[in-house]
């Protein structure tokens, strides 16, 4: 092979690579996309092998400190019981999961904390993979479910926990009534959730509006919220007791994002594992996790958490009803 060649190849496979990667967008279309991207996900067993049990980001502490990715992950969960004061709850507290992935979230809270766990995704694959990795006697079970639309009647949990859900759902306001309906009174509702910046104080400028489209694009995202208008999305929902308490933990979960493209590196039994479609589907997803953590590190997106405590006076039909004397 003469050396021009050899440039020619090293001009052309990037920009091929590029144009693949714009031209074959995953776009959000309706629920089933989302679970058909889930779905594929799981069952290939790529993103498990490299992200373990826990599809979200891990938290590295404040200031972040180098960590295990795999540990990072289940320490945000430890991290997220405590600022949710769930730590406190006793034994038994019934827990909806939504959004739960293959388990790894619910299993720690049954495990750990002794929580009864209802752990709920709209990937059948997802479901199925939960039930398998979940030992007998962990009190965490999984179903199909829709958080636009839960299949429970009003305030049926102690508590609703959901991470890094948000993102795939099309109408805010209602999934976050969703999550309040669910909740009995005196409740608690922890989340947390990638947010863009609120672009009504800062409109997006000419370079993050692409960034953006391609945050959406890439993993079936029909938009982000800001943390403010989330915050703003409970609290209209009538059922929140006092303020929604927030917090940004966009710096103790920052390196999760080169952590995340690291492991194909430090776990090469992946190439021999999934082969070169395997190597293929992964350095898909790697121009994505960059722009993560361009657009995490410069303040387009933020991570948000999210406390609301769902008020004990207020009924699913004292609030419709509310709701509708305010509409006349």
């Amino acid at each position: 092979m003469n050396l021009s060649l050899v440039l020619w190849l090293l001009i052309a496979l990037p920009i091929l690579g590029v144009a693949l990667y714009l031209l074959t967008p995953r776009r959000y279309q309706s629920s089933d996309s989302v679970a058909g991207s889930y779905d594929e996900w799981t069952e290939d067993g790529i993103l498990e092998f490299y992200w373990g049990e826990h599809i979200h980001l891990g938290h590295y502490g404040v200031p972040p400190c180098r960590k295990d990715f795999r540990l990072a992950k289940s320490d945000f969960v430890h991290e997220m019981v405590r600022w949710g004061g769930l730590d406190r709850l006793p034994p038994g507290t019934t827990v909806l999961d939504v959004g739960c992935g293959i388990g790894g979230s619910s299993r720690i809270l049954a495990k750990d904390y002794g929580f009864d766990v209802t752990g709920v995704t709209i990937s059948p694959q997802q479901v199925k993979r939960a039930q398998d990795l979940t030992p007998a006697g962990v009190s965490a079970k999984f179903l199909v479910d829709d958080a636009m639309a839960l299949s429970y009647p009003d305030a049926s949990f102690d508590v609703v926990w959901s991470i890094e859900a948000g993102p795939h759902m099309p109408d805010k306001a209602r999934f976050a009534r969703e999550l309040m309906r669910v909740l009995k009174p005196g409740g608690i509702l922890v989340v947390a959730d990638w947010n863009q910046r609120d672009d009504r104080q800062i409109p997006l400028n000419f370079w993050e509006r692409p960034v953006m489209k391609q945050l959406l694009d890439q993993w079936a995202h029909p938009a982000f919220s800001s943390i403010e208008g989330f915050s703003e999305h409970l609290a209209a929902t009538g059922f929140v007791e006092g303020e929604v308490i927030t917090a940004d933990w966009t710096v103790p979960t920052l390196p999760s994002w080169f952590d995340s493209i690291w492991q194909g590196i430090a776990r090469p039994k992946g190439l021999i594992k999934f082969g070169v479609s395997g190597l293929i589907k992964s350095l898909r997803e790697v121009p994505t996790l960059i722009l993560m953590r361009i657009a995490f590190g410069a303040g387009l997106c933020r991570f948000g958490m999210f406390r609301a405590q769902r008020n004990p006076l207020i009924s699913e039909r004292s609030q419709d009803i509310s709701t509708a004397t305010a509409h006349h």
